[in-house]
């Protein structure tokens, strides 16, 4: 009888096998095209985080803009989204509408930890409905001082020192682990992101151009030279 039920069961498995795709879903296939040819960096210095970022879009194996800028300001937090360039921008500015409101109706800002966690939540939601493939770097200064969060398309998310997404992460968590320490200035903090910078053009087979700095702390949001 066992065996009976087995062989049913591998029929079974065997049609079920049969009726589907021999090629991944589209969706599938653009999310490594557009995650792989980018490089986002954040660092967390003694007063201040900082966050760069190529300034590209790409479709398929097509340089569509080198002018694109990944960094949201949103109620003086720094999100940063790499991923396709639709989902990422959908989903940031969706998140920013609802942050807004949310001061608008409490007359309350959210610190960057409930902001965070906010986000995590929403893109939770959104997998089991229409996932946004979209990584994410969410920086901000509070009461307690600086903070960062990283986030992946499956909404898991941490708070650390010092994070990158897309294929630059894998040349330059190295250079960040060796160089980080907790009581960096901006300029070494830039100087480290000018390292990574390097060692991606070095190494890495794809030129991703120019790139954009921005800088939370104390006093705000604004960009920031980082070759100054």
């Amino acid at each position: 009888l066992k065996s009976s039920v087995l062989a049913q069961v591998q029929k079974a498995l065997a049609l079920l096998a049969s009726s589907l795709p021999h090629t991944p879903p589209a969706s599938v296939v653009l999310y490594f095209e557009h995650h792989g040819d980018e490089a986002m960096f954040g660092i967390v210095g003694k007063d201040f985080v900082i966050i760069a970022s190529d300034q590209q879009t790409t479709f398929s194996v097509i340089k569509m803009k080198d002018d694109y800028d990944k960094i949201w300001e949103v109620e003086g937090k720094l999100f940063a989204a790499s991923g396709p360039s639709a989902d990422a921008a959908n989903f940031v500015e969706f998140i920013e509408k609802n942050i807004r409101l949310h001061t608008l109706r409490t007359g309350l800002p959210l610190s960057t930890k409930a902001a965070a966690n906010f986000t995590r939540n929403e893109l939770a939601h959104s997998l089991r409905k229409g996932p946004y493939q979209t990584d994410m770097l969410i920086a901000g200064y509070d009461a307690d001082g600086p903070c960062l969060y990283i986030m992946d398309y499956l909404a898991s998310m941490e708070k650390v020192n010092k994070a990158a997404h897309g294929y630059g992460a894998m040349f330059t968590f190295g250079l960040m682990d060796r160089y980080w320490n907790k009581d960096l200035t901006l300029a070494e903090a830039k100087d480290v992101i000018r390292k990574c910078i390097a060692e991606l053009e070095t190494r890495f087979v794809i030129d991703l151009g120019k790139y954009r700095c921005k800088v939370v702390d104390k006093n705000g949001t604004r960009v920031e030279d980082l070759y100054a």
